[in-house]
Order: C-alpha cells, then sequence, then structure tokens
C-alpha cells in the first residue's frame, strides 16, 4: 500500500534521559496530550509533500444535526488507525474533517430548535431573533413556529450547525483522533457550495445534468422528491381489494389490488403474455367501474401471473412498476395524486360520465386513506366490489427519513446520468468499481449490485431550502411562462450563487418574476450531489491546483457499508464523469455497532449510546482498544467488558515501561544497541518480536488493524508475565555497581530497551495516550512522528536464534510457580530442589536460559532436567525452603 520508504529505523540510544513518574495512570492523558498536539502541530499536513510521498483520506463528514453516538466512535476510530500507521510509516497523512451541515436534517433540528419555519416567499430580516433558542428542551409544534424568509431560515441553520461542530469537534479530539483541524469544511460552507455548483454546471454543459418532467417518488410530509438510493422498504398494513372490469359483452375481468383509490387513474390492464387465462382478452377493451373509463388490456413481461388475479391495474402512478409499464408501453398520464398526499381537486377531463364525474367530486381533495373509504364503499354500492377486502401487510417505499408511505408524483426534476439508463456508463462505472480496492472485498458485491439494479437516472432535486441551490435562472416569455430548455447559467467566477436573491448576468433584479424578465430556480441540490465532492473540496479542485496535483485521486475512502449505494457510487459518478479516474485508491468499508439484543445501533432506533461518558469512564485508549478489536466490514458488538480489557491494557503498558525504565542509571539514556545483545534468551525474544513486527505490518498494509493488534497483544502479555520476570534480575545485575554491569545485564537492558521501544510504536495507532506518555519518560518528540519499527534492527540483534526459547524459559517459569501455588506458599519463596519434566520441543529454551530460570523462580538449591512426555513443562519432587511470609 505505501510506495513510501520506511524512514531509518531506531537509533543506538535514547535520545533523552528518563524522567518516570512515581506514579502513573491513564486517567488526565487525554487532556494534557491533545492540548500538546493541538500547540505542536503534531498532525498538521506538510503541503509541500510530493504526491508519492502523500496518504491522504477522504474522512466522511458526519451530519451536525444532533449528537454523535458511539457507532461513529468505532468507524472513526479505524480511519485514525490507518492514518497514524501511514504516518509512521513515512507518509504526510492529509486527514481532514468536514461537517455534513447539509439538508433535511439540518432544516427539522432547526425548526424545532428555534421555533421557526421556512417561507420563501418573506422578506429578509435584518437581525432576526427567533422566538426560542433550544433551552427549554422540547420541540416546538409545527402550528406554532414563525414563518421566516428563506436567507433568516438558512442563517439559523448555519448558526446552529456552528454550535453543534465545537461539541463534535471537542469529543474528536478527545477521542485522539489524529486529523488536521486546520482542514475543516462544511458542506453548505461557500467553498463546498461553489465546488458543488461547478461541478454541476459542468455537467450541464456536457449533456450530463438534464432535466425532465417524469413521475417520480414524493415524499408527502417533506413535500420533496426522493431518489432510489434514498429508499427503505417497510412493511405497511393494507388490504386486497377485488375489483370487477367490465368488457363490452357484460363479462368481467377481476382484479385485486391495495390501492382501490387510484382507480380514476387507471390506464390499463396488464398480463403476462404467456398467461392462457388472458390471451384472449390482449388487444380487447375494458370499463373501469365507477368512472366508465375505456381501458386496453395488454400484455408485459413484468406481470406475475401468481400474484392475486394474475392481471393487474396501471394507474399513473401507485408503484414502479406502473412507471415501467406506463414508460414502456407509451401509456397515457393521467395523474390524481397530488403532492401534498391528497387526491387532486380539479376533476380530471378524462372523466366524461356523470357518474364518473360524480364519484371524482366525492374524492376530491380527501387523503388516500379517506378516498380509499369513499371508493370502497362505491363499489361495494354498484356491485364491483367481490366478497369484502381481505387484510394484508405489503411492502411499501419509503423514504428513509419519512414515516409515510411514498406517492409518485410527475414533476419537473434534474437528474445526473449514473448508468441507469445508459448501458455504456452502466460498463464504465462497473469497470470503475473493479479498479477499486475494497477492503474487504467481499463488499465490492454491494457496489455492483446496486449499479446493475439502476432503473434510473440520479434525481438530485430536492424541494426543500438549506442545501446548495441549482444555481440557474430560466427566462420568461410574453406570458410570465419559465423555458425550461434555455436555462441562464453564471459564470465559474461568480460561484456560489443562489438564485433565489441573486440576478443572472443581463438581467436587473426588478425584472425577477415578471414577463420578459426571469426566475430562479426554486431547488436545491440532494445532499449526496454535494457529499459526492467531498474529494474535490479538500483537495482544493476549484482554487488549489497545486493541492490537488499532490492529493488527487485520493488514498483513502472509509466510509459505512449502509452509504456505498449513495456516498462510494456517487463519488465515482463524479470523478469519473469529470476526471475520467476513480477519486480515491482505497475504500474501509466499517461494519455497523449492534446493540444487545443484535439489532443495528441507529438513532432512528432509539438504541444508541453516547460516547462522551464511555472516553470519560473508561479512557479513549480503552474505547479505541474495543473499535480496533473489530475488523472492517464486521459488525460487532456494543461490549463495556472489552473496554475495560482495553484500560487494563493501556495501564499495563504504564506500569511495564516503567518497570523496564527502572533499569540502569536514571540520568543515563537507554541502550538500543543491537550488538550489546548476546544472551540466547534476549536474542530470543527479540527474534519473536521482529516475526510480530513483520506480520502486524503486513496486516496493517492490507487494512486489517484487529490482526495488526491481536499479534501485538499476544506478545505484549507474554512479554510481560514471561520475558520481564526471567530476566528482571539479571537487568538490574544482581547487586552489581553500574561500572561492573556484566554482558549478561547489558544485553538485557538493551533487549528490554529495544522491546520497549518497538512495542510502544506498534501500540502507537491503537493506544495513542499510553504510547506518547511512555515516550516523554525517555524520548524525544512524539511517537506519533516515529518511524513505524521494522524487523532489521530487531533481526541484527537476534541473529539466527530460535524465538521458542522464550516459550520453553517461561513454561519451566510457570511450573515452579505451579509448585509454590499448590503449596500456597509465596512466589519469593526458595526451591531446594526439583526435576523439571521437559518435552523435546521446549528443552533447548529451558537449557538455554537455565539461569534465568533459576533466580526468575528462586531456585537457589540442584534443578535437574529431565525428558518429558506431556506438552508443556512438569516440575516434580520439589522441595522448597523456608516459606517467605506474603
Amino acid at each position: 500500500m505505501s510506495d513510501q520508504t520506511p524512514r531509518t529505523d531506531t537509533p543506538t540510544s535514547a535520545t533523552a534521559a528518563r524522567q518516570v513518574p512515581d506514579k502513573v495512570s491513564v486517567d488526565g492523558l487525554e487532556d494534557r496530550w491533545s492540548r500538546t498536539w493541538a500547540e505542536q502541530d503534531t498532525y498538521t499536513f506538510d503541503r509541500t509533500a510530493e504526491r508519492e510521498q502523500v496518504y491522504s483520506i477522504d474522512t466522511p463528514p458526519p451530519t451536525v444535526s444532533g449528537s454523535l453516538h458511539v457507532g461513529h466512535v468505532f468507524s472513526y476510530t479505524h480511519t485514525d488507525v490507518v492514518a497514524r500507521f501511514q504516518r509512521m510509516r513515512g507518509r504526510e497523512v492529509m486527514y481532514p474533517m468536514g461537517w455534513d451541515d447539509n439538508g433535511l436534517p439540518t432544516e427539522r433540528r432547526v425548526q424545532n430548535y428555534y421555533g421557526v419555519r421556512c417561507d420563501p416567499s418573506l422578506p429578509y430580516v435584518e437581525g432576526f431573533v427567533p422566538p426560542h433558542n433550544g433551552t427549554d428542551g422540547k420541540a416546538v409544534k409545527p402550528g406554532d413556529q414563525v414563518p421566516v424568509s428563506r436567507r433568516n431560515f438558512i442563517e439559523l441553520c448555519e448558526r446552529l450547525s456552528a454550535e453543534d461542530e465545537l461539541q463534535f469537534e471537542a469529543l474528536w479530539r478527545r477521542l485522539g483522533l489524529s486529523v488536521d483541524w486546520s482542514m475543516t469544511y462544511q458542506t453548505i460552507g461557500a467553498k463546498a457550495r461553489a465546488v458543488s455548483q461547478r461541478a454541476f454546471l459542468r455537467n450541464l454543459g456536457r449533456g450530463e445534468a438534464y432535466q425532465a418532467e417524469a413521475p417520480g417518488l414524493w415524499d408527502v410530509t417533506f413535500q420533496t422528491a426522493v431518489a432510489q438510493a434514498e429508499l427503505e422498504a417497510r412493511d405497511y398494513p393494507g388490504a386486497f381489494h377485488k375489483v370487477a372490469f367490465h368488457r363490452p359483452d357484460g363479462e368481467q375481468v377481476v382484479i385485486e389490488t391495495t390501492r382501490p383509490e387510484l382507480l380514476p387513474a387507471c390506464v390499463a390492464l396488464i398480463a403476462h403474455p404467456d398467461d392462457e387465462r388472458y390471451q384472449h382478452l390482449f388487444g380487447t377493451t375494458v370499463t373501469s367501474p365507477l368512472f366508465g373509463v375505456e381501458l386496453p388490456v395488454l400484455a408485459h413481461p413484468a406481470a406475475e401471473p401468481d400474484k392475486g388475479a394474475g392481471i393487474a391495474m396501471c394507474c399513473t402512478f401507485g408503484d414502479l412498476t406502473d412507471v415501467q409499464w406506463w414508460r414502456e408501453l407509451r401509456l397515457p398520464t393521467r395523474s390524481v395524486m397530488g403532492r401534498d398526499g391528497r387526491i387532486l381537486r380539479d376533476t380530471p377531463e378524462w372523466l366524461t360520465s356523470d357518474a364518473g364525474r360524480a364519484v371524482y367530486g366525492d374524492i376530491a381533495g380527501k387523503t388516500t386513506f379517506s378516498a380509499r373509504e369513499a371508493v370502497v364503499a362505491g363499489l361495494r354500492e354498484s356491485g364491483d366490489l367481490l366478497g369484502e377486502p381481505v387484510p394484508t401487510q405489503r411492502k411499501a417505499n419509503f423514504y428513509e427519513k419519512g414515516d409515510k408511505p411514498l406517492e409518485i408524483v410527475t414533476s419537473r426534476q434534474w437528474y445526473i446520468r449514473n448508468g441507469g439508463r445508459d448501458e455504456g456508463l452502466r460498463d464504465e462505472l462497473l469497470a470503475r468499481g473493479q479498479e477499486l480496492a475494497f477492503h474487504p472485498d467481499f463488499m465490492r458485491v454491494r457496489y455492483d449490485n446496486w449499479v446493475g439494479g439502476l432503473n434510473g437516472d440520479w434525481l438530485v432535486s430536492r424541494q426543500r431550502f438549506f442545501g446548495v441551490p441549482i444555481p440557474v435562472w430560466y427566462p420568461l416569455d410574453e406570458q410570465g411562462e419559465p423555458q425550461y430548455d434555455s436555462p441562464l447559467v453564471p459564470d465559474e467566477a461568480a460561484l456560489p450563487v443562489d438564485p433565489s436573491s441573486d440576478v443572472p448576468a443581463g438581467y436587473t433584479a426588478d425584472q425577477r418574476g415578471v414577463p420578459g424578465g426571469f426566475v430562479g430556480d426554486p431547488d436545491i441540490m440532494d445532499t449526496w450531489a454535494t457529499s459526492s465532492l467531498t474529494p474535490q473540496i479538500v483537495c482544493g479542485w476549484l482554487d488549489d491546483p497545486d493541492l490537488f496535483a499532490r492529493t488527487f485521486p485520493m488514498d483513502l475512502r472509509p466510509q459505512g457499508q449502509d452509504i456505498i449505494r449513495t456516498w462510494l457510487f456517487s463519488s465515482v459518478v463524479r470523478a469519473h464523469l469529470e476526471s475520467g479516474s476513480l477519486p480515491w485508491k482505497h475504500a474501509a468499508i466499517s461494519g455497523w455497532i449492534l446493540d444487545p439484543d443484535r439489532k443495528k445501533m441507529s438513532k432512528s432506533k432509539g438504541n444508541v449510546v453516547t460516547p462522551m461518558g464511555l472516553l470519560e469512564e473508561h479512557g479513549s485508549d480503552a474505547v479505541r482498544y474495543w473499535a480496533a478489536s473489530a475488523r472492517l466490514g464486521t459488525d460487532a458488538a456494543f461490549e463495556v467488558g472489552q473496554m475495560k480489557i482495553g484500560r487494563r491494557l493501556a495501564i499495563k503498558v504504564l506500569n511495564a515501561s516503567k518497570f523496564v525504565l527502572s533499569f540502569g542509571p536514571a540520568d543515563e539514556p537507554v541502550s538500543l544497541d543491537p550488538a550489546l545483545v548476546t544472551e540466547p534468551l534476549d536474542r530470543a525474544m527479540l527474534a519473536g518480536l521482529a516475526a510480530v513486527v513483520d506480520q502486524a505490518t503486513a496486516a496493517l498494509e492490507g487494512y486489517d488493524h484487529t490482526r495488526a493488534l491481536e499479534l501485538t497483544e499476544t506478545f505484549f502479555w507474554t512479554f510481560c508475565d514471561d520475558y520481564l520476570e526471567l530476566v528482571k534480575d539479571r537487568a538490574y545485575g544482581a547487586g552489581a555497581s553500574d561500572a561492573e554491569v556484566t554482558s549478561a545485564t547489558a544485553s538485557a537492558r538493551a533487549a528490554l530497551g529495544l522491546a520497549l521501544d518497538t512495542l510502544l510504536r506498534l501500540f502507537a495507532p491503537v493506544l495513542p495516550y499510553a504510547t506518547e506518555e511512555v515516550w516523554s519518560w525517555w524520548r524525544e518528540g512524539t511517537v506519533h512522528r516515529a518511524p513505524w519499527p521494522t524487523s532489521d534492527t530487531l533481526r541484527a540483534a537476534a541473529g539466527d536464534a530460535d524465538p521458542g526459547l522464550v516459550a520453553g524459559a517461561g513454561a519451566a517459569l510457570a511450573a515452579l510457580r505451579k509448585v509454590k501455588s499448590e503449596a500456597k506458599v509465596s512466589m519469593r519463596t526458595p526451591v531446594e530442589h526439583a526435576v523439571l519434566e521437559v518435552p523435546d520441543a521446549l528443552r533447548a529454551g529451558v537449557e538455554a536460559a537455565l539461569d534465568d530460570v533459576r533466580n526468575a523462580g528462586r531456585a537457589t538449591g540442584t534443578l535437574e532436567i529431565a525428558s518429558g512426555t506431556g506438552e508443556t513443562v512438569v516440575a516434580r519432587d520439589a522441595r522448597l525452603g523456608e516459606a517467605v511470609a506474603r
């Protein structure tokens, strides 16, 4: 993954004398080191670095419309581990942070917080003071919200977002994200608006963006169009109604429908071409009940013979299948559903019978529920309802943020081509997916399935207020009608613009809305139309070509699996259309956090855990440890127990490091000279650590931070439990003066120093606070800018030593300890005699480190070695000396 040659590894000695505190604790490390990192610009990106030295990250901008939850901590920790590793590998890491303050979530929060709602028809009020400021903690009812101008509303959105961003940043800093905080942006900020509008205008100029009057999904609550990527299929209660249509000869044709209120919008009956029950009807007509409209009976392969009666009414529009039939069979448009979710009030011209017009008059202006009741009553009275409705659960499309089923209404909207209707472009985007390195690789199929299943282009316009405006105006003809086919566009140098208040070139403000003048497009872009350009925003595509050349295409896009279809795909679309490339080389996909019931945590489910309390209770390193213990793409349970393990690990790092640094004079640097390592046990330990370095490095290069942590942690606990106990007497020098340090003591001290130096750097990406604290006791600078360890120095010290020697010596020490434990005496009790039964596989280790085993096990008498048949060392015939009081 890294093209950069790693920097020089360990020097021959530490560059600072030891300053180890008397008492160590993980408490308070976050405040001290976060402040130090900020003061010293530890994570500031050097923008003079050449492209091959740079590692750029397209950090997900969290939605600033409430609070972060523990799922954010989980996934953002994964990204930070990558950033810290790459920085230590010698790369200059561009690690920005954005705030997604764009769109509907912010609007809803502002409405509730300030007690206002947007009315674009109102004039701007200078110095407007909102009626509420959120202090009472209660949402303001819609009927009590004060209408304000769009500009006033946007100002309030910006104000509240800025307050939320400060809280988010404080939490991210405490978590230890190594973000360059000078590189922040807002998705509704001026730069992001200009980038979004520039990209849109270029799409328009190349014919990739276009307008169309077409049926589309519509949320009646939020009064906005909804894109395919924003859909959620949910169960919704309904009922099947058997309804009779009539042939000229009086024969009934029975269909089953859950939406009888759409009978006046029916344009055809459709059956499968191979369905023998209806082949004789194809090419004939039927008349609709109640409304008396003559309709064709047609064949289409999308009809399902085994569903209901096998023949269905096609209405404009009840569902997406209706849209497909309408388009492919070139059927007329007879829409009766309004944008407000009510039946249109004007009686349609295609209803010509008095009876039909009378029935329509009864349902005009009613909600779908009330209209359905009225139509069913009419069908029951006319005898065209066969039997009573049968309750069922049907799948309905919902806007992901909505609570009512979507309707399909006809409206003029903006689209960007994404391969949904262009097979050639679709193939190109599928090929881009093959170029992209997914981590884990099995996530690639989600991208492929989404692209392959697209049924339309990307709907990018929204009928909302807080967002990036569509940057076009329309000339008005002499009757005051917009000329949609001749949009007026701004010069790129004028961006960003707001067509609702800015004036196009060649016009004056008093020409707005008058015949022969102009009108601004009232819509905004959907949030993904901006978020899809985060690489272009942070890399300076708009105004910093030098930075853009050094950082784009970016190296990494980290994100959740649920937005592969939206954020990841839309970003690929924009980069492909604009630059003919991918926006980044790698995509790291996090799994979900599950609650104790194994359900995905989400704000909408109300089962999220806010993270600040966890960080304060357990410590940031502990929470990061829990997050890093889960692999990319794998769902993980929220486990406080795992955080407690992480806290114990961080504390052990402090305590073990203090112990290692206690050997030798405090005013002398710790030796890191591999030439001083001469003892077999020391060399074996370093040989094992060298293997860990190689394997952990390979794991991190493959975006498997969990494997790297497992390897390092496993080695560390063995190092603490066995090696430290085995060599501590030798490292102390067994009472010799500092001037009489033996080669065996020097070997132990150098090996301990090399191991500590390496382990701190291996742990640093996951435990940044504990490792930085220890580093400051004996090294200059920061561990997070130190070079990532390589195995070269360790192997130079280890030579051809067998790492298995440590296991043998450790097993022998464990056997002596077991004798004392079973005798319920202190571990300091001397062993006057014992026979160690040693399996052949461990014998070399026991013999090579026998003196260390004696010292650590307090074996003052004879210690015999015999062949053993088990899997580990067993002590027998042990005789203990006088027990030492506990």
